[in-house]
């Protein structure tokens, strides 16, 4: 536990650095797709920030841009985290069978219900091609709204519904056992967290910009969250 950190425990958002679908403006959602060059410096830079910090575990979803934002801000921290691959009954036997961790181990849990936001029919179509396909109108709701789903796709709503038990029953319950933890994820994801954290509204959380790579850090101490870094988000996110 960190020292300065004493009767209290740390949560730190990430956002996923830049993937090659950012970089050529598609919707991604859950297509398994890895960073760019860029992303990684974006990564790397991103533990320099979060070098005082000492977490204790850290929670990503399956997709390889959000895990490897994670391994590469706990590997430039001399940390090593250990998938415990809670899906998979006889894989997980088998890692805690022999899960001796030292201090510079952590355990890492990952869930596709901490996926980014399912984006059906649109996942793999460049943006301005879904303008032309389906309007502008279409897909700006799509994009900004709360309740709006794209064709055979998830709104934000429904990610607020499959992340809020999981943040509940197990990121929540480490914060409540002084343990200091790392989310590293996705746009969408985070955005539904931080419903709990900050109390933000179903009107304002679809504007929320969170940058890649960079951390917000809250405190959490009897029940109640502090944001310590309030500029790392704004409420004017870009249609990008």
């Amino acid at each position: 536990m960190n020292a300065i950190l004493v009767d209290m425990s740390l949560i730190a958002l990430v956002r996923h650095g830049e993937s090659r679908w950012n970089l050529s403006n598609r919707f991604t959602g859950w297509v398994d797709v890895p960073l760019t060059e860029n992303g990684i410096k974006e990564a790397e830079k991103c533990s320099k920030q979060l070098k005082k910090y000492n977490f204790d575990v850290a929670y990503t979803s399956e997709l390889i841009r959000a895990q490897t934002t994670l391994t590469i801000i706990l590997a430039r921290q001399n940390r090593t985290g250990i998938f415990q691959h809670e899906g998979n009954k006889k894989y997980s036997a088998w890692t805690c069978g022999s899960n001796t961790c030292s201090t510079n181990d952590l355990p890492i849990y990952s869930s596709n219900l901490l996926n980014e936001r399912y984006y059906g029919l649109l996942q793999g179509m460049d943006k301005d091609e879904a303008i032309k396909k389906y309007g502008a109108t279409k897909v700006l709701a799509w994009r900004r709204g709360f309740d709006d789903r794209p064709p055979e796709g998830e709104s934000l709503k429904d990610v607020v519904k499959r992340v809020s038990p999981y943040f509940k029953n197990r990121i929540l319950k480490s914060l409540k056992q002084k343990e200091n933890v790392l989310v590293a994820g996705h746009g969408n994801l985070l955005r539904a967290v931080m419903m709990h954290l900050n109390g933000f509204t179903e009107e304002d959380i679809p504007f929320i910009d969170l940058p890649k790579g960079k951390p917000v850090l809250y405190e959490y101490k009897r029940g109640t969250f502090v944001c310590r870094t309030p500029n790392a988000y704004t409420f004017n996110r870009p249609l990008r």
